[in-house]
């Protein structure tokens, strides 16, 4: 396993290597950016960093590393990580806000080297972002968070380089601010999880969801709201139309989205088991199958699919789900 993750380390510096051969007085190893542009396993994270102004950080030394050695550690994601996501090409991250892309590409970096011999269960990292990064074990790998790492110690100019399978997602507030900035088009140029937000406020449990430390929230998309009021036969159109049911049912609906024994990752999550809810409503969870589990609510015909996994908020992780969870 370690011979061919090395080996394919080293193709992806192979065509790098040969650009920077073309000029004697530029060093042997190309730069982090460089990499990234060489590589075509890389473009998308290349057409992001431009995007997000970040290119001609990573093309240089970094004045912040606490050595004086002037590296960063990069957990770079492939283009199938940011498929994920549905973001497939550069005109694909025209979805994204600007700011909210930067930030997201901040997370992935570190000052000065982390080796991936320092990659270990339990151990965490800051970001350049500021929210620290946790490495997970699963079975026989090892994750950041919920992203899988494919491989590490890719050594460039001015760092190191982790290849991870999923993109690092992270804000830098509250779950409920979490929410806030998607249903504001702060993350998407289009409004998000604004039934959801609707639902929080008509229950008045922003405040409770804001303090209470360690949750671990499945917050269903705005579709998916629309497909509950078909299944209730209540049209549910528009956000305000969630005050057409009965605050008590709504109430009780939330409190089945939400597990309050800790904040936790895909990798973290109990798979093939029943999990209780805040609620008290049993919750139970599918098979962890390329980083992702479904869940599904003792009302549901069918389980919920997780459509962005693993975004690390202040006080909890939020899964954005595709159906709403029924007690």
């Amino acid at each position: 396993m370690k011979k061919n993750i090395f080996t394919w380390c080293g193709s992806l510096l192979v065509g790098a290597l040969a650009l920077s051969s073309c000029d004697k007085k530029e060093e042997v190893n190309p730069t982090i950016a460089s990499i990234a542009v060489s590589n075509p396993d890389f473009q998308v994270l290349e057409d992001a960093a431009i995007r997000g102004d970040v290119a001609g950080i990573l093309s240089n030394k970094n004045p912040n590393d606490p050595k004086g050695e002037g590296n960063y550690t990069v957990f770079a994601p492939t283009n199938a990580a940011f498929s994920k996501l549905g973001l497939n090409s550069a005109s694909d991250l025209l979805g994204l806000q600007q700011p909210f892309l930067k930030n997201t590409l901040f997370y992935h970096v570190g000052n000065g080297t982390i080796a991936g011999s320092a990659l270990k269960a339990g151990a965490t990292s800051a970001s350049a972002l500021g929210p620290q990064r946790r490495i997970i074990s699963k079975g026989n790998n090892l994750y950041v968070n919920g992203s899988r790492i494919l491989a590490t110690d890719v050594q460039a100019a001015n760092g190191t380089i982790h290849v991870i399978d999923k993109v690092l997602l992270a804000t830098k507030v509250d779950v409920v601010q979490s929410a806030l900035a998607l249903q504001s088009s702060a993350v998407f140029t289009n409004p998000e999880l604004t039934f959801l937000v609707e639902a929080v406020l008509y229950c008045d449990l922003a405040g409770t969801l804001s303090n209470t430390p360690n949750l671990t929230v499945f917050a269903p998309t705005d579709q998916a709201f629309k497909n509950l009021g078909t299944d209730l036969g209540v049209p549910l159109n528009v956000p305000a139309d969630i005050r057409k049911l009965p605050k008590d049912v709504v109430t009780a609906v939330l409190a089945t989205h939400v597990l309050a024994d800790g904040a936790k990752f895909t990798p973290e999550l109990p798979d093939n088991s029943t999990v209780r809810s805040f609620g008290g409503a049993p919750l139970q969870l599918g098979a962890f199958t390329n980083g992702v589990l479904t869940v599904k609510g003792a009302g549901n015909a069918a389980p919920a699919n997780m459509v962005i996994p693993d975004v690390q908020a202040t006080n909890g992780i939020v899964h954005v789900i595709d159906r709403v969870l029924r007690p």
